[in-house]
């Protein structure tokens, strides 16, 4: 099961929550009738609304079916606990790369978006950060080689 853990903020998944509701209760009905609407208009081989709707809902069902296995394998970060000043999920770090100080937030892989400073716990970085501490340095394979980041703060 820890290979499936998914972990996320607790406005991620309420997030999650809603959006499967609305999947669940608004959308998968409404294209159940679309479906069934233009299944009455005759010859489906050639009914392109029937095959939009299909596809529509075909994806709409793997999105539900995504949302059920991330809330499965849910793990609520609570920045509150874990040992201060070691890298964990939920956890701030301020790295300096080169000449370069970036700060992130590490964060599960539902909530991440690099260009927002937000790295998943699974990329090379977030990986290589975690249960590290201030001061320590950690080196990360990347495409352009191998570089090495210096932790200078975590909150």
């Amino acid at each position: 099961m820890e290979d499936n853990q998914q972990f996320v903020s607790q406005d991620k998944l309420d997030s999650l929550k809603k959006e499967l509701k609305e999947l669940r209760e608004i959308k998968i009905p409404l294209i159940a009738k679309r479906i069934d609407d233009a299944r009455q208009m005759g010859d489906l081989s050639e009914n392109a609304e029937y095959h939009a709707a299909r596809d529509e809902m075909a994806w709409v069902q793997s999105r539900v079916k995504e949302i059920e296995n991330i809330l499965s394998n849910v793990v609520l970060v609570d920045t509150q606990s874990g040992k201060k000043g070691v890298i964990n999920v939920g956890s701030k770090v301020k790295v300096r790369f080169k000449d370069n100080v970036k700060e992130y937030s590490i964060v599960g892989a539902q909530e991440a978006d690099p260009l927002s400073g937000k790295i998943s716990n699974e990329s090379p970085l977030g990986g290589a950060l975690m249960g590290k501490k201030k001061g320590d340095k950690v080196e990360v394979e990347i495409p352009a080689g191998l570089q090495e980041y210096e932790i200078l703060t975590v909150d």
